[in-house]
């Protein structure tokens, strides 16, 4: 049977260099840097201070005053971005395809923010005192759940929580719905925001971020040999994912056609990539045989490139195995050094800017690679975006507990 084909036709971005799509996509193509001293909380006891905080985001510009206090933060960012690709796409449901589009958005923690606020509630004023939101603005799937309520989107609706391979997941699971003939339109992607003591305090807990504290913009550095760790990010990255001949047939902005999606687990470690990046490598070959693609045909990879140690280097070395002497031709870099690591958003982020690759011909560079690791000897992209054309791009995403994401997109042809 022929497998329906499916294209993107809009997309949503806000990150820690900008409200929108045009401003992250400027600001990652200047190599400029989104990290700076936290300010939502005060962080001056913490060994990391620093963090890719969103700058001016206003809720109310995407929903109405009375439903911003029933969600917590990641779900007014997925709305926000699930919003703006709604309006690129152009794509309008009503109750002739409401049944046939769907949402598959999630997150890696979701709600902390409202978990630490009401805990500090009950503590000071008693269970009285508990919003009766608070269940709803905390867990994962109600980030899906208030984008199908927004757009009426009656089809498939889930929610996938795999760590910092999120907003791939989800954008992949999507692409196999329609492709299987179950959705027409699937709204998709990850969101996050849990920039919050208990987050900041977690992961220095576990000794992955980075305390470059003084130099906030030169903290996030993959695969640079004076990597300490990686720097938090919140955001959101959403796509609408289309059917080719129901795009054709509304007239829907095209930007690129999503080929090829691979999953799988190194079933090694809670934290730590397999020895050899096995998965990762495993990963990439399975999303290149669904998309039909010879190694050769990868003209550029959104790394995973978190800024840790084993991470990068096993990332190269999986990468290696899959591609061989191609791997030298590659040119592969790490957003990452600009935004931070958004954890479940970093996938859905990492999609529409891998996708906005091929449209604009442009790989934006891994900045601050200033003293290459030599175990990661690939061509990173160092510090300037590079201009050539990209047919192919790969974007990777591993996540905690050894799952790991890998999506191919193609330059949309008839």
């Amino acid at each position: 049977m022929t497998k329906r084909r499916v294209v993107v036709t809009g997309l949503g971005l806000i990150t820690p260099l900008g409200i929108g799509v045009e401003k992250s996509w400027n600001g990652l193509v200047q190599g400029k840097s989104g990290i700076r001293k936290i300010t939502q909380f005060d962080a001056s006891a913490f060994h990391t201070r620093i963090a890719g905080e969103v700058e001016g985001f206003n809720p109310e510009d995407y929903m109405e005053p009375k439903e911003v206090k029933k969600m917590d933060r990641f779900i007014h960012f997925g709305l926000a971005a699930a919003t703006m690709a709604m309006e690129d796409s152009r794509l309008k449901i009503n109750d002739g395809n409401a049944a046939r589009a769907g949402v598959f958005v999630g997150a890696g923690l979701g709600g902390l923010p409202a978990i630490e606020r009401y805990h500090k509630v009950l503590l000071e004023k008693g269970p009285k005192r508990i919003t009766p939101f608070f269940v709803p603005m905390l867990i994962i799937n109600l980030a899906a759940g208030q984008i199908s309520i927004k757009y009426g989107a009656k089809g498939p609706n889930s929610a996938v929580a795999t760590a910092c391979a999120t907003g791939s997941h989800s954008i992949g699971d999507a692409f196999k719905v329609i492709q299987r003939d179950d959705a027409d339109v699937m709204i998709a992607g990850g969101t996050e925001s849990v920039i919050t003591p208990m987050g900041i305090g977690g992961f220095n807990a576990m000794k992955a971020l980075s305390t470059r504290n003084d130099e906030p913009e030169k903290a996030s550095r993959p695969f640079d040999k004076d990597r300490d760790g990686f720097v938090m990010g919140e955001g959101a990255g959403i796509l609408v994912l289309e059917e080719l001949s129901h795009a054709i047939k509304r007239n829907a902005p095209i930007y690129a056609e999503i080929l090829g999606y691979g999953l799988t687990g190194d079933a090694y470690h809670i934290t730590s990539p397999a020895p050899g990046g096995e998965g990762a490598a495993r990963c990439m070959a399975m999303a290149m045989k669904d998309a039909g693609a010879d190694p050769s045909e990868i003209n550029y990879i959104n790394a995973h490139g978190t800024s840790t140690r084993h991470g990068d280097e096993l990332e190269t070395a999986a990468v290696k195995t899959v591609f061989k002497d191609h791997a030298y031709k590659l040119k592969v870099s790490s957003t990452k050094s600009m935004t931070g690591h958004l954890l479940g958003a970093a996938g859905g982020v990492e999609a529409v800017v891998s996708v906005l690759s091929i449209v604009n011909n442009t790989m934006p560079p891994t900045i601050n690679l200033e003293n290459p690791d030599p175990e990661c000897d690939l061509d990173y992209v160092p510090d300037k975006a590079v201009r050539a054309e990209i047919n192919y791009a790969m974007s990777n995403s591993f996540g905690f507990g050894g799952t790991n994401a890998c999506l191919i997109f193609r330059r949309f042809k008839d």
